[in-house]
């Protein structure tokens, strides 16, 4: 594809999603990289096609070359080929059929167990078993997902990330014999496309980009600009009205408020500290 073309998607997949037109540089190198990120879109329907091991083995030493905390390397990917196991997950997340049906599934691990048991190894203490521990494991995982996804679309590949695995993390640790300090952070669903999917608008840039300092003036206008721009590409059926009753708009914001106003994974912390983590 020329220059050109490709400046042009960039330009109309960041409209479409942020609602703003943008101007760069047309002889940037790495363009087309540019315009696989910019258009990216969630993948729940795929072809009966295999996903070959050499394949997934590449993305995941390629998801794995992400940038890791001071060279820490807390993150570990689990392939689940086993199709009892596969059939377990799916069995407990009965929404989201795609787990069942997606020609590869995958579970990304915070792993904060390698570096207390190499200070032991040799012969060192271990002072920083706190939150940031954790923590720094959490994103170390969360890297190693985001970089496979770019490297599975780079392929041609979908994906669709998995975060609800984490409400039923112990049940999920007990089937992959998880050990201590390490649990799953999500599950991701790999496969070859069967449709286009759609992209989806993001909050504009001038709720989510900063300069200098943390600017939320004018948050309520924003969102509200956000909520009709959104509702005028992609419509959103109404979460549990026989709970929240019926609002004049139904948008965005309403929907995550609506999502969030109800208690979910209350116990995480119980699990993560069961798993050896100090989050003190």
């Amino acid at each position: 594809m020329k220059a050109a073309d490709t400046s042009k998607t960039i330009r109309d997949a960041l409209a479409l999603r942020f609602g703003e037109d943008f101007i760069f540089d047309e002889n940037l190198a790495g363009l087309d990289e540019l315009a696989r990120i910019a258009g990216r879109h969630v993948t729940r329907r795929f072809l009966e096609r295999k996903v070959d091991d050499s394949l997934l083995r590449l993305l995941c030493a390629c998801a794995l070359s992400a940038p890791t905390k001071s060279d820490l390397q807390q993150a570990d990917i689990i392939i689940v080929k086993d199709p009892e196991k596969r059939r377990a997950i799916a069995d407990l997340i009965p929404d989201q059929p795609f787990i069942r049906s997606a020609p590869a599934f995958l579970i990304f691990l915070a792993s904060g167990r390698r570096l207390p048991e190499i200070s032991k190894l040799r012969g060192k203490p271990f002072p920083n078993d706190h939150l940031d521990q954790f923590f720094n494991a959490a994103v170390d995982s969360a890297l190693t997902l985001a970089t496979f996804i770019r490297a599975a679309e780079a392929a041609g590949l979908g994906c669709c990330p998995i975060s609800v695995i984490r409400d039923h993390s112990a049940r999920v640790s007990e089937m992959l014999s998880l050990p201590s300090r390490v649990i799953p952070i999500a599950g991701l669903c790999l496969g070859w496309p069967a449709e286009k999917g759609h992209i989806s608008p993001r909050l504009p840039l001038s709720c989510t980009l900063h300069q200098d300092t943390y600017d939320e003036d004018d948050l309520a206008a924003r969102i509200e600009a956000y909520d009709r721009r959104r509702a005028a590409i992609h419509s959103y059926k109404p979460r549990d009205p026989a709970r929240w009753g019926d609002v004049p708009f139904y948008g965005w914001s309403e929907d995550k408020a609506r999502q969030y106003g109800v208690p979910q994974r209350s116990d995480f912390g119980t699990f993560v500290r069961a798993k050896g983590f100090r989050l003190d």
